[in-house]
């Protein structure tokens, strides 16, 4: 039926969730059915959408036909939304890919299931984002970048052309990369940083230029 809207799940009910239905609502395509979040918040409200069940719930969603989307923010460790994303895949759940209508996504950019594209993101030509990603408010992804998957890239990052990211990275609010710089798998680029230079050891980069801390 035109018009038809998808039945959407949210998995995770913080602040994220808080912006993610702000840009699910301006799409108009989802009826937002409900969020799964911790046992004891169930009956509670997260803006004007309840909390209807927990993610050991997800099973009986996934049989009743229902969309997903997985709204649990990502700081440092995207452990908790990769794992949330393999039981959705397992459970061969459909998957929800959201563009905010005021984000600039080419046409000849492709992005991969569960990712969710917020308020003015510009995404180029050429460029690949894998699943299950946040690319939030603001932040530019030029031409022929390749993102992998479980990635956050923050508020106002630029990810300049033809960089590459690897799976489960973290980029802060404001971080710069430089043209063709490559980042390796589980890297953390703090905010405000400048990466000049191809990093691949795991860790947290920070400062201009960024260079490698020891983690706490």
């Amino acid at each position: 039926m035109a018009g038809q809207k998808d039945n959407l799940i949210l998995i995770g009910g913080g602040g994220h969730c808080k912006s993610c239905i702000d840009v699910i609502e301006g799409t108009a395509l989802f009826h937002i059915a409900g969020i799964l979040d911790l046992p004891e918040k169930k009956g509670a409200k997260v803006l004007n959408y309840e909390v209807i069940g927990s993610d050991e719930e997800i099973p009986q969603f996934v049989d009743q036909g229902y969309t997903f989307l997985i709204t649990l923010g990502q700081i440092r460790s995207a452990k908790v939304r990769k794992n949330l994303f393999h039981r959705l895949q397992a459970l061969n759940a459909k998957i929800a890919t959201i563009y905010a209508t005021g984000a600039y996504v080419s046409r000849y950019a492709k992005l991969g299931p569960g990712t969710i594209v917020m308020h003015g993101v510009m995404i180029n030509a050429g460029a690949t984002i894998g699943e299950n990603c946040i690319l939030n408010t603001g932040c530019t992804i030029e031409h022929d970048v390749q993102i992998g998957s479980h990635c956050h890239i923050s508020t106002q990052a630029v990810i300049n052309g033809d960089c590459k990211v690897g799976d489960e990275v973290f980029i802060g609010s404001n971080a710069t990369l430089l043209s063709q710089v490559e980042v390796g798998s589980q890297v953390i680029i703090g905010a405000g940083s400048l990466l000049l230079k191809t990093v691949f050891t795991q860790g947290t980069y920070v400062g201009n230029p960024a260079k490698f801390i020891e983690d706490e």
